[in-house]
């Protein structure tokens, strides 16, 4: 056994001692970390030779406290006894390799009254004593702790979720079986190192229930995924009560009654599948109702106790504890679920308000570095060493500016996936089926976005299976598939990121939208719209087309709030319907909210931004390429062609330095499917410029989206790309 190894078992070892000297009878405090210390030492001495005997003394160690936690039952004096005498040999055959293996006395009907205890449902009573408090945090010592916890928790969760759901469709999938198993068992053993007993439990029961999936002696069926994802879902909850503590905020509620319930349930599922039973939702059921759970106690640097006004929760200073060793590194157990393999980078985790100002400040270096390269001294000097110095800082400006700007992408790959478990959800409650298809999940958007997008994209898939999606008797009727699909896409177009949410069902009823808008008063009677303007009265506030009122439809609460949201990501949604046949939203986004590369354009004394990316070409125009359209106005042909002109002097109120077009420049820019000409004076150049937000007294023009700080230190309003090919943006 080499050094390094022989110093971890004794550490592992001291802090076992250190836990059984807390412990105490009654209480179900140190079973977790024990247990956990226990199994580290009996899989790092299961390959070698020479520790045979001490190998086996942990294996029936870590068996014992497994039973003790099994039965759901607090610590004896008689355990405690035991597993002192079961510490004592370890140390004993750790020293003395050759010595036979031998149970300590009294350990062979303990460990049977473990066992029983364990398997007979009589016997089990949740392991929480009234008398004190069931999980104890050190928020002083240890909330750096908690918060790595709790962030790493949720992408386990996250990952839980998403692989059940694979598992709903294709029960037999073993790698995704396994990868779930891990996620289950690396959370088990976080939560257990800072002693979260509720979820420390729930978490092992879930593991033992996808053990046995793992072994086949389990079918993974629709009661057995429901009760997987039901207790996903309350260890999220109990994260999240955990989260508010931990950031300074109350929590709303406890839930560990439900959280034991829930175990409880789990536990019986699990003596069912032993016992050749068929496990189904009603034997799920707990065998008993639990008594009131003790509250959360959390340890705060305040010298007063503090009761909190919310339920459960006492927040008071408490004796520090010795901490159990961290837990070996499991990122490969424990990762993502569709990662494969071993990942060739590290990554760090930072504070998101340190990378804000890192992103800011880059900004202004860029702002800074433009001013100098225009100073106007400067240009005069004709140095080629000056030069040469001010190309290069340019070059890394630019190069910090690119990296800045990458740390704010994310892939939208989670907000996607989150909609996985939103369809099954929805389906089984409105009695339809249908299936979500992901297009395009690795596509990445400034984080800001991709954050404040996913509310707006549930709301919107909601909808596509409330409204669009048929029941299936309807389909089968109309020759259709009884399921239903939904995709859900992101891709690039032009300057933008595009998300779209299409599905196969009825689509837009345009009758009824009409005759809704005319009944709430939105349209006259006889207003003759096109189909567009249709289509955009389901963004009308209070609008909608449900029938009855139900937990998703008809609450006033609709795509007005969609539409709001998107608004203010400087984006626009576009619909397209046919009857029968489905609907199509196409939501356009910009790729970040911090930087853009911009063309800087003149109109007579003042300088505007537009966006590089919504800009397909400029170019001087010739007479023969004008013309006038009746009811269109100006017209410029661009290749075969139309485009309106718009002129953006009358727009600003403006002096422009001539109102020929000829004399001028004029660009095409697009945004969606949307193409406007817009005449400017001159085209000064090209800059990458930080996006400054515009005071109140400018928020009523939509044509703008911001300001910058330009190279001579002046300031240069952005051009929205959305508003600049739509006529009404002053409305």
């Amino acid at each position: 056994m080499d050094d390094a190894l022989n110093a971890k078992l004794e550490n592992w070892l001291g802090h076992i001692a250190e836990e059984l000297v807390l412990a105490e009878p009654g209480s179900d405090r140190g079973q977790f970390p024990i247990r956990d210390m226990l199994a580290s030492v009996r899989d790092r001495s299961a390959d070698l030779a020479e520790l045979k005997s001490f190998h086996e003394c942990a294996a029936e160690a870590t068996r014992f406290v497994e039973s003790i936690m099994d039965s759901l039952k607090p610590f004896t004096d008689s355990d405690l006894k035991i597993l002192g005498k079961l510490l004592e040999s370890l140390n004993d055959y750790k020293t003395n390799p050759s010595k036979a293996y031998s149970p300590v006395e009294g350990f062979g009907e303990a460990q049977e009254a473990a066992e029983e205890a364990a398997i007979n449902p009589e016997s089990k009573a949740p392991a929480i004593s009234p008398d004190e408090p069931t999980i104890l945090i050190d928020l002083e010592s240890d909330g750096e702790l908690y918060k790595e916890f709790i962030n790493e928790s949720n992408e386990h969760l996250n990952a839980i979720e998403q692989g059940v759901l694979v598992l709903e469709d294709n029960p037999k999938d073993h790698e995704t079986l396994s990868s779930i198993f891990r996620a289950f068992h690396t959370f088990k053993g976080a939560s257990g190192f800072l002693n979260l007993i509720p979820i420390n439990r729930l978490s092992h029961e879930l593991e033992s229930l996808l053990d046995l999936a793992r072994q086949d002696k389990l079918t993974m069926t629709p009661p057995v995924i429901d009760i997987i994802l039901k207790g996903s879902d309350t260890l999220k909850d109990f994260v999240a009560q955990i989260d508010l503590q931990v950031s300074g905020r109350h929590a709303v509620e406890t839930i560990l009654i439900p959280t034991v319930n829930l175990t409880i349930q789990v536990k019986q599922m699990i003596q069912d599948t032993l016992a050749g039973r068929m496990p189904t939702a009603s034997t799920s059921a707990p065998q008993k109702a639990v008594a009131p759970a003790a509250p959360v106690v959390f340890a705060s640097p305040t010298p007063q106790p503090q009761l909190s006004t919310e339920v459960g929760i006492l927040s008071h200073p408490v004796q520090q504890q010795p901490k159990a060793p961290a837990p070996e590194n499991k990122k490969a157990e424990g990762g993502a679920i569709s990662t494969v393999g071993t990942q060739s980078t590290a990554s760090v985790k930072v504070d998101t308000l340190k990378l804000d100002g890192l992103i800011d400040l880059v900004g202004e270096l860029v702002i800074a570095q433009s001013q100098v390269a225009q100073d106007d001294d400067l240009m005069t000097l004709q140095s080629q060493k000056l030069s040469r110095n001010m190309s290069q800082l340019g070059r890394i400006t630019n190069e910090l500016q690119k990296i800045a700007m990458s740390l704010r992408m994310v892939p939208i790959r989670n907000t996607f996936q989150k909609m996985n478990r939103l369809v099954r959800d929805t389906t089984v409650r409105i009695g339809k089926q249908a299936d979500l298809k992901i297009i395009g999940e690795d596509t990445e958007m400034d984080r800001t976005i991709v954050e404040d997008i996913s509310d707006p994209l549930m709301h919107m898939i909601r909808n596509s299976l409330d409204h669009g999606i048929e029941t299936p008797e309807k389909r089968v009727s109309a020759g259709k598939s009884p399921i239903g699909t939904i995709w859900l896409s992101a891709y690039h177009q032009g300057g933008n990121i595009v998300i779209e949410i299409k599905d196969d069902g009825a689509g837009l009823n345009t009758e009824r939208i009409i005759s809704k808008a005319i009944e709430k008063g939105i349209i006259a009677p006889d207003a003759k719209l096109e189909q567009k303007d249709i289509f955009a009265l389901i963004f009308a506030a209070g609008f909608s087309t449900a029938e009855q009122i139900t937990d998703l439809s008809g609450r006033g609460v609709g795509m007005d709030v969609v539409k709001k949201n998107i608004n203010k990501l400087r984006g626009k949604i576009e619909i397209e319907s046919h009857a029968g046949q489905g609907s199509t939203f196409k939501i356009y986004l910009p790729l970040t909210l911090a930087i853009i590369d911009g063309l800087i354009v003149k109109i007579g004394d003042q300088r505007y931004i537009v966006p590089t990316l919504c800009v397909r070409e400029s170019f001087r125009p010739t007479p023969d390429m004008l013309s006038s359209v009746h009811e269109r106005g100006e017209m410029v042909s661009v290749r075969g062609r139309l485009y309106p002109l718009l002129r953006l002097y009358d727009n600003f109120g403006l002096e422009p330095k001539s109102k020929n077009p000829i004399d001028g420049i004029v660009l095409v820019v697009e945004s969606g499917h949307d193409v406007r000409c817009v005449l400017v004076d001159d085209l000064i150049g090209k800059q990458e410029v930080v996006i400054k937000s515009l005071g109140e007294q400018f928020k009523r023009n939509k044509a703008l989206a911001g300001a910058a700080i330009l190279g001579d230190g002046q300031v240069g309003l952005i051009m929205d790309p959305s508003a600049l090919v739509t006529l009404d943006f002053f409305a």
